[in-house]
């Protein structure tokens, strides 16, 4: 019995641990419709004005930051909206992490290295997320093409 909960035990945090991973580049769609599912509860919406508020302001908070990222071709621009995208989720990923290492380990100074780990590695994931929907750079005058069907370099210029 004790065998079995141990493995159980695990199982659940590399669930718990790959949701978050999974999850990351959701942390600002997710605070931001969030908070404007709140503040339109708070105005009068009502439960269901308010879930609807939120999805709606989440969703396009997420497809607006996609777009942009996909669509802006200067690289400084793009590390600000990863950044934009990647510090709440370094946030949620230290509290979760901090969190998860408080169930194996009393409060101590690896608790808080474990948490920052946490961050680092999910503020990574949720920027790379971000960047796998981006269109590769232009190369355009480098006066070389990829062939995929021989994976070899040609000269564009014969």
């Amino acid at each position: 019995m004790l065998a079995v909960s141990i493995v159980l035990s695990i199982a659940g945090l590399g669930f718990f641990c790959w949701l978050l991973f999974t999850m990351a580049v959701y942390a600002l769609p997710t605070f931001a419709g969030l908070t404007a599912g709140l503040a339109a509860f708070h105005s009068g919406a009502g439960v269901v004005g308010a879930l609807v508020v939120g999805l709606l302001v989440g969703g396009a908070i997420l497809a607006l930051g996609q777009f942009a990222f996909a669509v802006t071709r200067t690289p400084l621009i793009r590390i600000a909206i990863g950044l934009l995208y990647g510090v709440p989720a370094a946030i949620a990923g230290y509290q979760v992490s901090f969190a998860l290492a408080g169930v194996g380990m009393p409060i101590s100074v690896w608790q808080t290295a474990f948490a920052v780990v946490g961050a680092v590695v999910s503020g990574c994931t949720a920027f790379s997320r971000l960047a796998q929907l981006a269109p590769p750079p232009d190369v355009q005058g480098a006066g070389i093409a990829y062939s995929p069907a021989g994976g070899r370099l040609h000269d564009q210029g014969r």
